[in-house]
């Protein structure tokens, strides 16, 4: 099968016939056969005319324009003037060289690239002054010679509102509505069939390159505004829908909720201490901060929930049915569920440089907050008093047996001590150092006999009675002497003796003086226990005490709302970004 090859029409406008009968009516066919006559012969007649210096028919009809126009005869300053006429009698001198210059003319005025737009102005404006050219590069290079810009701005405009005048000027010939209606034509015509105008089926590539960014810039605006509208269909659907529907639920659904604030510190007894070699360079609220957290961790804790609700019905007061939906807890909740609602509605913050304890406890009752908020604060103290109470007790309990050790074994060694000299009967000691003086005493003596006798037998004749007493007196003192050593022999020897009782007694006496210092030592850590024990002393003291608030505290509408748009606003962007990303790598 073959298809029939298609070609393109062109509809050209044919020449009037020229007309039969004469007078006024006829005037006008004749003016149409004229004009197509001379527009046949047109070319040649100009090109004769261009070799000869002769002017154009139409220049011969300016004086003519310029009586009816005066503004459109001056010809303007920054444009040169027609050359001047010649003789008419050399119209007949032709020349190769003015055609091929003719010709030249055409081609470079072809070269320029001039859109079909500015051709099509080109011959509206020689139509308007009178000129009749063969092409629309003919009408250019028409123009052009007489020193016109046809795509001047001030052209473009005359040619947009033409004047009756002109028609007239042109033809003062013709009839008033001849005149008119030639005045109205402001499209260019076709040229006769005998010239060379005939339009062409090819498009010149700056006409072409014009199109085609034209239609490329229509289908980028067409793909943004698609683009665009996209866009805001999705945000309306991923971001504006919810946050409609978020502000919906705050505004009309969410069930208000009492807030009730209360503050409290835990201060110790500081007069109860001794003096800090510190002085009151450190603050006071780190000596405290280990007991405000235990308590901040007890009020958030399952056992402070559980004691809540078996006091005060925590977990009946969230199961209400003037609760909305999504904060009403289940019936018959478990403890995991009561205590997720719990920690949402009692807040409690600790600030470690000032030392208060912050607490916020949230009910749909303001007086059901209140109530509490009370109890939570005397949990908080009972709390705070057990862990003091065991400290003290801790450290007094061991002080405390300390001293009773001490203080028994104080007395055992002091029962030992005295049974001991009970058995004895006397004192070791004393009886040893009583002995050994005597031994003392008796050798002194002996000395003294055995110097007497010395002396009574250094004599030639000593008195015999003399000597006999002083011997008698040594054997005496040396029988006492040897008695007392016995006696001191016999009393530091043995088991009995008097040195190893006295040594008994010393050591009895040495285990007193110890069970005396320990007792002294046990004392003093009990009274540092007791007063470690009252400087331990914690107090729970409120600072600002709960009061039922009169108007709701949640929800925030507004900064909800906002809050919510935001988040599914950046939800939106996070995976519009994350679904680009993809795509990207995807087609890379």
């Amino acid at each position: 099968m073959t298809t029939k090859p298609k070609a393109r029409k062109f509809r050209i406008r044919k020449a009037p016939p020229p007309a039969a009968s004469s007078g006024g009516g006829g005037a006008a066919p004749r003016a149409e056969t004229g004009a197509a006559k001379d527009a046949a012969s047109a070319k040649p007649d100009r090109k004769l005319r261009a070799v000869a210096g002769d002017p154009a028919p139409e220049a011969k009809a300016a004086p003519r324009d310029a009586a009816a126009d005066p503004a459109a005869a001056t010809p303007p300053k920054d444009k040169p003037s027609p050359p001047p006429a010649r003789d008419p009698s050399r119209a007949g001198e032709v020349s190769s060289a003015g055609e091929v210059t003719g010709e030249q003319d055409i081609d470079a005025i072809r070269r320029e690239g001039l859109t079909g737009r500015q051709l099509r102005m080109a011959r509206r404006v020689a139509q308007k002054h009178g000129l009749a050219p063969t092409s629309d590069f003919d009408a250019v290079r028409l123009l052009r010679a007489r020193g016109i810009d046809p795509f001047q701005r001030s052209n473009m405009l005359e040619l947009v509102v033409p004047q009756d005048g002109d028609a007239r000027a042109d033809q003062p010939n013709l009839p008033a509505t001849k005149a008119r209606g030639a005045a109205r034509i402001q499209l260019p015509q076709t040229a006769p069939p005998g010239g060379r105008g005939v339009p062409s089926t090819e498009v010149s590539p700056a006409e072409r390159r014009q199109r085609e960014i034209s239609d490329i810039q229509r289908d980028i605006s067409r793909r943004r505004r698609k683009k665009g509208a996209l866009l805001l269909v999705r945000l309306a659907f991923f971001v504006m829908l919810p946050t409609l529907m978020a502000g919906y639920y705050f505004y009309k659904i969410a069930t208000p909720m009492y807030a009730t604030e209360s503050q409290f510190l835990i201060i110790q007894n500081e007069g109860a201490g001794g003096p800090s070699p510190f002085g009151g360079l450190l603050p006071t609220q780190f000596a405290n901060s280990a007991d405000s957290i235990a308590t901040q961790a007890y009020l958030q804790s399952k056992d402070a929930m559980l004691r809540l609700d078996e006091d005060a019905g925590f977990r009946t007061h969230f199961s209400g049915e003037d609760i909305d939906p999504i904060q009403r807890l289940p019936e018959n909740p478990s403890n995991e569920e009561a205590y997720k609602a719990y920690k949402k509605n009692v807040k409690i913050g600790y600030d470690p440089t000032e030392g208060v304890i912050r607490m916020e406890v949230i009910a749909a009752d303001p007086q059901v907050s209140e109530e509490f908020s009370q109890r939570l604060l005397t949990y908080a103290e009972e709390r705070v008093n057990s862990l003091s109470k065991q400290k003290r007790d801790d450290g007094m309990a061991d002080a405390l047996a300390g001293f009773e050790t001490a203080q028994a074994n104080r007395r055992a060694a002091q029962e030992a001590l005295i049974k001991l000299q009970v058995e004895n009967n006397v004192d070791p000691e004393a009886m040893i150092a009583s002995i050994r003086t005597q031994i003392t005493n008796y050798e002194t003596l002996l000395i003294e006999k055995e110097l007497e006798l010395a002396a009574l037998l250094d004599n030639q004749r000593p008195n015999k009675a003399k000597v006999d007493g002083a011997r008698g007196d040594v054997r005496r003192l040396r029988e006492q002497l040897t008695k007392l050593r016995e006696r001191m022999t016999s009393a530091t020897e043995g088991e009995n003796s008097l040195a190893q009782q006295a040594v008994a007694a010393q050591l009895a006496q040495a285990d007193l003086a110890a069970a005396d210092m320990v007792l002294q030592n046990a004392q003093t850590a009990m009274e540092q226990a007791r007063t470690e024990a009252g400087r331990q002393v914690r107090y729970l003291t409120v600072a600002v005490n709960p009061v039922a608030p009169d108007e709701a505290t949640y929800p925030r509408k507004f900064e909800n709302t906002i809050l919510a748009f935001l988040i599914f606003a950046g939800i939106y962007l996070m995976l519009s970004l994350t679904a680009s990303i993809l795509r990207e790598q995807v087609t890379s």
